[in-house]
């Protein structure tokens, strides 16, 4: 399908009012054509799209010591075929320091979400970049220390005035060094003297909730450093990039964005045969197919290797197949050249099913959206079956060439994370405990039973320094048990607990299975004899084992203590958090407002209290 064959299909999409469809030919464009034309093509279909679509606005600023314009399109493009309205502000040329430093510029007035400082090794330390071969040691060590300084002061103004995410660029070293091949026989040369930057940037970043750092000079490298510039752009326009790579710089930031949105995948299900492994199982048999250190079996054991790493990210595995279950169970449990193993998936299903009704099954069993679950499978009409009948479900457009089928998965920005807590890295050992409750759920007789025989401990607690990050993450990415669906960073999480009359709690969970972690947020505030619950969530995995009502009962508990009479909470519905519905009803709460985006329910504390279960054990 060429690129005029897209636009025409999806302007007559657009004429007959079919915004999803629609929507999911302009990914399909994108992933075609991602070009300045094709980028200009999709932003203005989705501004005609944007009433109709659940768009999440987003707003990303860029302060900038080179040309920056040209990357924007391209961003935007992308950003809105993930679901993200994107709303631009780019700072001045070279004024970044000045717009950091004054509480009162155009930065600060546009609120931003995100802001991206994008300030080249040649703006910002010019000696190091074209003077470093006059400068004696002394300077040199003079110049890299005030470097480091003034990001120093640039960092903490900024988080003096904005609680927004901050994302730096790391300074690129020069493709030729100034001392030719002499600078490689000193200890102390001109790269390693901007690698020693680098790694302030890094610690510093560390101290700094919300700070970032790309590493622009590894995304130079990646892609060329040799092809990366075009001079003449650079000295014409002050655009250091060659338009060959503008996309590139725009898909370094997109791996930030989704992170930041929430935008990533909890899952990824994967396809068998000619995706985890060369060959069809069922014809070829365990040793006919392609799968080993050597070609063309060792693409395979490259895509194995992706999928682990995806794992140690908290990244769920699953199997969606069109296959036989014996043959297929061989080689997973079997096969020599296999880097994953059955107990590598936290759900299964190979069977000769449609694969959208299989990924459902997936998200049902795993109880995540299905907006969270990611499809990889060598077969692009399975893929285009799939976004068809599931077009919520993220699907990776794999090339025709296995050899880049690793590469596209380090490359998808939906499994990125910019922070990783202990119950990511334990998140496959959560689930499988999880197989084990649900084995014994079955096993009993009544509900009851089963919640005593949990023997579950509740840890709830003020938020603190070592939690902050886990309860910002879960209020960024829990949908499901989530009654207002707020999201908060992590500084701003930590300012409103240091608000008077704001409580801010933690929820962590342990049975007779596994410790589960940190699990479930709490934030109200009080209002003379009001108090008011902000947030309420409970990951997933907790959901309907009772535990949601000793939180509840903290906050009643600590309310009536701070004085308060009433106890009301706005459930806020959404496309996905249909199961938090009845929560404050059930509970014995009462509707007191009603407005078109939500209720508002009340407990009189006076005249009710929430008991926590008595099959519940609870410290702090």
């Amino acid at each position: 399908m060429q690129t005029s064959d897209y636009r025409t299909t999806i302007d007559a999409l657009i004429a007959a009012g079919d915004a999803n469809r629609a929507s999911l030919m302009l990914a399909r464009l994108w992933q075609h054509d991602a070009s300045a034309g094709s980028a200009g093509f999709i932003t203005s279909r989705y501004e005609k799209l944007r009433t109709r679509l659940p768009l999440l606005r987003y707003r990303w600023a860029v302060l900038r010591s080179f040309t920056v314009e040209p990357v924007l399109p391209l961003l935007r493009a992308a950003a809105f075929t993930s679901g993200i309205d994107l709303q631009p502000h780019i700072g001045e040329f070279n004024a970044y320091a000045q717009e950091i430093l004054d509480p009162e510029s155009a930065l600060y007035r546009f609120h931003p979400e995100c802001v991206v400082l994008a300030a080249q090794t040649r703006d910002v330390a010019p000696d190091l970049w074209r003077d470093w071969a006059r400068l004696g040691e002394p300077e040199r060590a003079a110049v890299t220390e005030a470097t480091l300084a003034r990001f120093r002061g640039w960092v903490r103004a900024f988080r003096e005035h904005s609680q927004a995410a901050l994302i730096v660029h790391s300074l690129e070293t020069p493709s030729v060094a100034a001392e030719g091949i002499l600078d490689s026989q000193a200890q102390e040369n001109q790269a390693e003297s901007i690698r020693f930057i680098n790694r302030g940037l890094r610690a510093l970043a560390r101290e700094y909730r919300g700070v970032y750092i790309l590493d622009y000079d590894a995304l130079v490298a990646r892609h060329g450093r040799e092809t990366w510039g075009d001079e003449r752009k650079w000295l014409t326009v002050r655009l250091p990039l060659a338009s060959t790579r503008l996309p590139h710089l725009a898909a370094e930031w997109l791996r930030f964005l989704h992170p930041l949105t929430g935008k990533v995948a909890k899952c990824v299900a994967v396809d068998l045969d000619h995706t985890l492994w060369g060959g069809v199982i069922g014809e070829d048999g365990m040793t006919g197919i392609r799968l080993g250190q050597e070609y063309p079996g060792a693409a395979y054991q490259e895509v194995q290797r992706a999928l682990l790493d995806l794992t140690r990210r908290g990244i769920l595995l699953a199997i969606c197949s069109k296959n036989n279950a014996a043959d297929a169970m061989e080689a997973l449990a079997n096969h020599a050249g296999m880097l994953l193993r059955p107990h590598d998936f936290a759900a299964m299903r190979i069977n000769w099913n449609e694969k959208a009704q299989s990924l459902r099954e997936i998200a049902a069993e795993l109880n995540i959206g299905l907006d969270s679950v990611a499809f990889l499978d060598d077969n692009p009409v399975e893929r285009q079956r799939v976004s068809e009948q599931a077009p919520e479900i993220i699907v990776v457009d794999l090339p025709e060439d296995p050899m880049r089928f690793a590469r596209t998965i380090r490359d998808c920005p939906y499994f990125e994370r910019l922070a990783l807590s202990d119950e990511d890295r334990r998140r496959g050992e959560l689930y499988a405990s999880e197989r084990a409750r649900a084995e014994l759920e079955s096993s009993v007789s009544s509900k009851e039973d089963f919640y005593r025989s949990l023997e579950q401990v509740v840890e709830i607690a003020p938020v603190n320094g070592s939690t902050l990050a886990r309860m910002a993450q879960l209020t960024q990415k829990t949908n499901q048990f989530n009654l207002t669906t707020r999201r908060y960073t992590e500084q701003q999480i930590a300012d409103l607990a240091g608000r008077p009359g704001w409580r801010v709690w933690s929820l962590r969970v342990a049975d007779r299975y596994a410790d589960n972690g940190l699990v479930g947020v709490a934030m109200a505030h009080l209002d003379g004899e009001i108090c008011e619950i902000d947030t309420f969530l409970m990951s997933c995995r907790v959901i309907g084992r009772t535990v949601e009502t000793a939180l509840l009962a903290r906050l009643a508990a600590d309310a009536k203590a701070q004085g308060a009479r009433w106890l009301q909470g706005w459930f806020l519905p959404t496309k996905k958090n249909a199961p938090a519905a009845d929560f404050y009803r059930d509970h014995g709460f009462e509707a007191a407002e009603q407005t078109e985006g939500g209720v508002l329910w009340r407990l009189d504390l006076s005249l009710k209290q929430v008991a926590t279960p008595e099959w519940i054990r609870v410290r702090g």
